[in-house]
This record gives structure tokens, sequence and C-alpha cells, in this order.
């Protein structure tokens, strides 16, 4: 939702009340204007453009479409009415745009090829052309109404001015003071020309907001709310507002010396950075942190004692997953470049350490370096590999077994080849025997 700043509506209203003081006039009709109010009135218009950025010529159309509807509603016009302002002088017309035809039969569309000649002599019948309206009691209504549409138009440009600059500043930090907190709902920012809306699951679990509190936030999309108000979304959960506060705070970053790769946020609790440079003489980590842990220091104070872990990123996946987990130690990782898998070795007195509580160091390092990573003690890797021995030798045991079983069934085999052999022989025999008796 937009909203004006103080002292800013006075002044606006002030301009457009100037802009529509001419209208005013109209009480017999619009070609009696005084003189004196048109000066204001192109005055007026001149000063919008140049302090607003409203373009005189916008507004001009405005108040020739505002009056247009003004004239119909109380004159019960058809729609061949136009109106035209002389941006330099504000005179103001009225226009019926009529058909010329020999022979008029609708005075309200039609005019007559003589009576039209006498307007432009050079028309012909199929043209049209413009006859001046000079209605009597036009009136305060008319105005009014006019005055209504062109403010209208007026804040229509504003709009579109607020909502065009603050697309401009999306994924920036803006800071505003609080309107509206109250606790499990949206909180409202004045951004001062806008409206910042912080939903809830964009605010901080750990921090409190009350009204008037001056606060930071990550624009994360500006969009048009109730009737066209634009209105930003803003976040100080989302890990690139982590990202903009060094990018304000480091200026190695903001040079483009030190460059972020990638930032993982448990917002509240702790966040991990990875930070790189070309430079071989610049350390990443050190600029960042600074002296005495002063520049890290202001950055975790705008995050309210939210924990930094200041990391130097790598090509190698190996040593960035290593460097991912601090402040534990690692005793080695061994990587899957197809599936993304790291499985981790560390000391036995830290393990806790490498998981965190609840398992966030491993979830932000996971989230930080984009890889699958699965954290073992040395006790358990070892315990593993015994196992994985074990396993081994049951299967060659098994594989051994099945070997001699197979042998024994091929030995079986033959000897009942054997001895159907020899009872073929025998058969033989007999018959031979059979045969000499």
């Amino acid at each position: 939702m937009c909203t004006i700043e103080e002292g800013q509506e006075s002044g606006y209203l002030a301009h457009s009340q100037v802009v529509y003081r001419g209208l005013y006039s109209l009480k017999e009709e619009i070609g009696k204007m005084k003189q004196i109010d048109v000066k204001e009135f192109i005055s007026a218009m001149d000063e919008l453009e140049k302090e607003r950025g409203i373009s005189k010529e916008y507004l001009v159309e405005s108040l020739e479409a505002a009056l247009v509807t003004a004239y119909k509603k109380n004159f019960d016009s058809v729609d061949n009415v136009k109106v035209t302002i002389d941006s330099l002088s504000g005179e103001i017309h009225i226009f019926a745009v009529m058909d010329v035809v020999e022979e008029s039969e609708d005075p309200l569309l039609e005019i007559s090829l003589k009576d039209a000649k006498k307007i432009n002599k050079d028309v012909e019948v199929g043209e049209q052309v413009d006859v001046e309206i000079k209605p009597k009691d036009f009136g305060r209504i008319a105005a009014q109404t006019a005055k209504q549409v062109v403010v209208q138009k007026i804040r229509e440009v504003e709009r579109d001015m607020v909502f065009n600059e603050y697309s401009d500043k999306k994924g920036e930090i803006v800071t505003g003071l609080v309107q509206k907190a109250d606790s499990g709902t949206a909180i409202i920012v004045d951004l001062g020309k806008l409206e910042g809306i912080m939903p809830l699951k964009e605010q901080v679990p750990t921090e409190s907001y009350k009204v008037n509190d001056k606060i930071k936030g990550y624009v994360m999309s500006v969009e048009r709310g109730l009737k066209g108000n634009p209105q930003a979304i803003i976040s100080r959960s989302h890990p690139d507002f982590v990202r903009r506060l060094f990018e304000l705070e480091i200026p190695e970053i903001y040079e483009g010396l030190i460059e972020v790769k990638s930032v993982s946020r448990d917002p509240g609790n702790r966040s991990k950075v990875a930070v790189y440079s070309k430079n071989e003489n610049i350390d990443p980590v050190g600029s960042c942190v600074g002296q005495k842990g002063v520049r890290i220091q202001n950055i975790i104070n705008e995050l309210n004692g939210e924990k930094i872990d200041v990391i130097e990123w790598s090509e190698e996946p190996s040593t960035y997953i290593a460097a991912s987990l601090l402040p534990a130690q690692v005793m080695a990782v061994d990587i899957k470049e197809e599936e993304k898998f790291a499985q981790v070795i560390v000391p036995d007195d830290q393990l806790s350490l490498a998981i965190g509580k609840a398992g966030q160091n491993a979830r932000l390092a996971a989230r930080l370096t984009n890889w699958k990573i699965d954290i073992k003690s040395e006790s358990q890797f070892r315990e593993m590999l015994i196992k994985a021995q074990a396993g081994e030798d049951e299967e060659n045991e098994e594989d051994e077994a099945q070997d001699n079983d197979l042998e024994l069934q091929d030995k079986e085999q033959v000897d009942l080849n054997s001895e159907s052999n020899l009872d073929n022989d025998l058969t033989t025999d007999d018959l031979e025997e059979n045969n000499e008796e």
C-alpha cells in the first residue's frame, strides 16, 4: 500500500487545488474562464511537472478526459464529444464531433454540408468536423467531477513512479520504521514512499519487533496491493540479507576484490558464509572478520547476536566440505562426484560438534556446499570397516562352500554316469551270451 509522508499530502493537495481553481469559474460557460485563473492553472501544472515529475502533457490529457466525463454526465451527451486544452494558454474548448451530410437528420451527430462549410470550407460529405460547444451552467458539479478524475490520475502516476523506483531496489536492503507489530502476524514497516510488508515466514523467530523500531530488511519483491498501491515484501530471515550486509560492511566485497560464493542460514541462530578472492595476497576470511573481529561484529549486531562462520571457498570439493563443517575438525573426506555425496570422518570428540545441535552444523554445511554429507566418527568408521571386512569374509566362505557343493555335485554326477555305463556294458554282455546259447 502506498503511504504519503507527513507534509507530503498537504503539499500535493495544495498543488492540485491550484490546478482546479480555474475549473470552479465555470459557472456560466467554459469559454469565460478568468485570465488570472488560467495563468494559475498553467503555472500549477508546470510546478507539478517540476516537483513531482508528472508530465504536463499527461495532466492535460487527464483533464480533457475528465471534462468529457463531466460534460456527458451533466448534459446527457452522446459519445461524440471531445475537450481540448491549450497547454500554453490554458484555454479550454468543448467540441461535438459531427458527421458531414447533405441534410442533417440527427442534430446531435450530423451537420449539413452548408453549415460545415462555415467551420471548414474544405470539408466534404462523409468527413467529420469539430463543432465548438459553449454550454451554460456547466458549473461546480462538473468541475468537481473533473477534479476527482484528475486527482485519481495524478495518484496513479505517483503510484507508478513509486512502483518503478522500488522495483529497481529488489534485492537491496532498505531501512524503515515499524508501524504495526502484532505477534503471529505480518509486520508493517514505513519505508517512506510506500509500506513494507514482512510476512511471518520472513521474520526471525528469535527477534521481537515493536512500533517505531528502526529496522533493516531485504527487498524480496515489489507488488501492487489493494487499489493498485505498491508495497514491498521484505525479509530479515532470507540468506541474501546476510549477503547484502557483508557487501555493506566489507569494502573488499563491495569493490569486487572478495566474492561471497554461498550463504546458508538458520535465522536467529547461525549462518555460514563462503568467501573467495582471486588475489592470492588477500585473505578473504581475515578481511571479512576484520581486526579483532570489528567488521563481522557490526553484522552480528544487526542480526541481534546471530553467530556467523566465515569460511574460505575452494574449487576442491573435499577441501570445501571440510571447511564448511567448521568449527569441527575433519580427518578425511571421501567424495562421490556423480552422486554429489561426501563421507566425512571426524575424531570421536568432534562428532557432536560436527553434527551440531539438532543437526544444525551438518545441515548448514550441506546447504552451503550443495552436497549430501554423511558424518562418521573415527570409531564408527572403524566399526564399519570391520563389519564390511567380516561381511566380505562371510561372503567368501559362502562362495567357497558353494564351489565345494558344485564340485561334489559334479563328482556324484560322474559316478552316476560311470555306473550307468557299467550297467549298459553288463546288459550288452548278457545279450551276447543269450545269442550264443
